[in-house]
């Protein structure tokens, strides 16, 4: 994709932006690395505030192309100016995962955001069945998004359909979980994606290694409202599988998947987004970074 807006990667770095808005008529994209527990309008909100401080702007035009879970890490592409024009295309590149996968496991939300609501069999998982079912998942194929998403049920987000049957699992049982019904998913409608390539990585039968477990960065603050539960204590299987895929693929719903294929179940413990078209994680600046992109009075942020 030809891009005519300013890249302020990371050689950028120890530079400072002019303070007109009007020296980038096509507008700037900034490839940050999202940190883990910020939601993706955590991460524009702060650099809206800046951009709008440091161009003197009150009504800038500020976006992403692409959301990333709270619970996952990687490229995110900040639009500013008229380079938001430019998310939709930007949204729709290929993309790349390093996804972590417990086995063994289900929650409702196939991520860590939710409590485990069902253990399954794991004698079917292992390094060699896990190589034999990854090349079944390439090519392209129909997926059902987790019930946790955006995506629209006669015109309700799925994600109010799920909490209201959290909701009513939690009223019906002191196990909250016990009782979620994860068959209200079959409601939504089959997207057509495109696999390119998945490979494993690693995989440990007894849990997540510890050189594999996802670390908070002092340095930020988290999202308080983001809950993350800690299943390391299961001592579970665990894989590392690295993904290349088309826009619109929930990995989430791939660790779904991929857990039926070996005769369990599965969810997300950890997920990185590697490369949005043709920008990866070591091109993009951390929150930080970005930050110091823009000259703020008194860095008053």
């Amino acid at each position: 994709m030809d891009i005519q807006a300013v890249i302020t990667d990371r050689t950028f770095i120890g530079k400072h932006l002019s303070d007109s808005i009007e020296d980038y008529p096509e507008g700037l994209v900034i490839p940050v690395n999202k940190p883990w527990r910020w939601t993706s309008a955590d991460v524009i909100r702060k650099i809206k505030w800046l951009a709008c401080k440091h161009f003197h702007k009150k009504n800038l035009k500020v976006g992403h192309a692409g959301t990333l879970d709270p619970l996952a890490t990687g490229v995110l592409l900040v639009c500013i100016g008229k380079a938001t024009r430019l998310a939709e295309s930007l949204q729709k590149e290929g993309k790349e995962y390093i996804a972590g996968i417990t086995f063994g496991a289900t929650t409702p939300s196939y991520d860590l955001e939710k409590p485990v609501d069902r253990t399954w069999p794991v004698d079917g998982v292992s390094e060699e069945s896990l190589r034999t079912v990854l090349g079944q998942f390439i090519g392209e194929q129909e997926q059902i998004a987790p019930l946790f998403s955006a995506k629209s049920i006669d015109g309700i987000r799925a994600y109010e359909l799920a909490r209201h049957q959290y909701i009513e699992a939690g009223k019906a049982k002191t196990d909250v979980m016990e009782d979620f019904d994860h068959s209200v998913a079959d409601m939504l409608s089959r997207q057509k994606i495109n696999i390119y390539g998945m490979e494993l990585l690693s995989f440990s039968p007894n849990g997540i290694p510890e050189e594999e477990t996802v670390r908070e960065d002092p340095s930020l603050r988290p999202n308080p409202r983001i809950n993350v539960e800690d299943n390391s204590a299961l001592g579970l299987p665990h894989a590392m599988v690295r993904v290349a895929c088309s826009n619109g693929t929930y990995i989430r719903a791939l660790a779904r998947d991929l857990g039926e294929a070996v005769g369990s179940g599965a969810h997300l413990d950890s997920l990185c987004r590697t490369r949005s078209g043709g920008f990866t994680t070591e091109s993009s600046l951390s929150v930080e970074e970005a930050c110091s992109l823009f000259i703020v009075p008194e860095r008053q942020y």
